[in-house]
């Protein structure tokens, strides 16, 4: 359980730092869409080798394709092109504020009772995002315009997907990389692609997103959804910002001023306070861990799980 957990803690969390590297040479919607389709192509053919029915129903094409679209395109692509202007450290802190939008809408939207403690959360949590974006403790690199795309990013919804994981998430990022290979084409993004001028370590920064980003932390990932209560794998939620924060400051030399701090450590404080509290009943109750089928489960034994708004997160 550690190992996989120290996988997506770190790896997710490094790809903040890649993603900032890529940009600097790669267009970020071809690179985007370059590193989705290759994994998930990569992931499926391997499940396939394995002895995995890849092949799955029209419904859950469907709501995988859809999935797709909405968390490694709308998501993860608003992240990549956002980090253009955007330093990793700043970005991967806007995102954990994922599960503060959640209640909100869930308050408000959905209209339904959320406990005071987590109202409390979430009220300390927008606190530490105000910190953030106010002008002088924001890095001076960092647009509005760019930390707008950042926060849409965050608020990306989430569905419920069928049991097998890895097809559903191998089907998610080819339906996502593919979207946004389409975008670049209508940019024109493909023709500012010049590889012969990229450096060596934005090239090495999008390897990093395919194998290490993509489908070694994924692949952990969906083992701990099967394996451990969901509260333990939500702690990523509050580390991944950190190590982004950590990794951008050690390795690209990002501003960490007072105001970044402490908008750090309120968010991140607020986002653990809130999967506590609202995965502690469920562990409670928590039912025996469901093993990956070899197969393409049936519409009549098919199970569902959330899909959980990880922008790199399908991070």
């Amino acid at each position: 359980m550690w190992s996989a957990l120290s996988i997506v803690y770190v790896l997710w969390g490094g790809t903040y730092v890649a993603i900032r590297v890529m940009v600097e040479d790669v267009p970020p919607l071809l690179g985007a869409g370059a590193r989705f389709a290759i994994a998930g192509v990569a992931m499926l053919v391997f499940l396939a080798a394995r002895g995995h029915r890849v092949r799955v129903s029209p419904r859950s094409l469907v709501a995988a394709g859809l999935v797709g679209l909405l968390l490694p395109a709308g998501g993860n692509g608003l992240v990549t092109v956002a980090e253009r202007d955007v330093p990793a450290g700043l970005a991967a802190l806007l995102i954990a504020s994922v599960p503060l939008w959640l209640v909100l809408m869930r308050s408000t939207v959905g209209r339904e009772r959320v406990h005071r403690g987590t109202l409390a959360g979430v009220a300390v949590g927008f606190c530490g995002l105000g910190l953030l974006l106010l002008p002088g403790s924001r890095p001076a690199e960092a647009t509005a315009g760019g930390i707008l795309l950042v926060l849409v990013a965050a608020g990306s919804p989430r569905l419920s997907m069928p049991s097998d994981p890895l097809v559903s998430t191998g089907w998610q990022m080819v339906v996502g990389g593919g979207a946004l290979l389409a975008g670049a084409l209508a940019t024109g993004e493909a023709n500012d692609l010049h590889l012969a001028d990229a450096s060596a370590k934005s090239l090495l920064a999008f390897a990093y997103l395919v194998i290490a980003g993509s489908l070694v932390a994924f692949t952990a990932y969906a083992w701990l959804l099967q394996n451990v209560p969901i509260s333990k794998v939500a702690t990523y939620a509050y580390v991944n910002p950190l190590v982004a924060v950590l990794l951008g400051w050690a390795l690209l030399g990002e501003q960490l001023t007072i105001g970044t701090a402490a908008g750090a450590v309120l968010i991140v404080a607020s986002v653990a306070a809130i999967v506590r509290r609202e995965s502690a009943p469920s562990e409670a109750a928590e039912p025996e861990p469901i093993p990956v089928p070899a197969s393409e489960p049936t519409d009549e034994d098919e199970r569902c799980i959330k899909q959980p708004a990880v922008v790199d997160s399908v991070s």
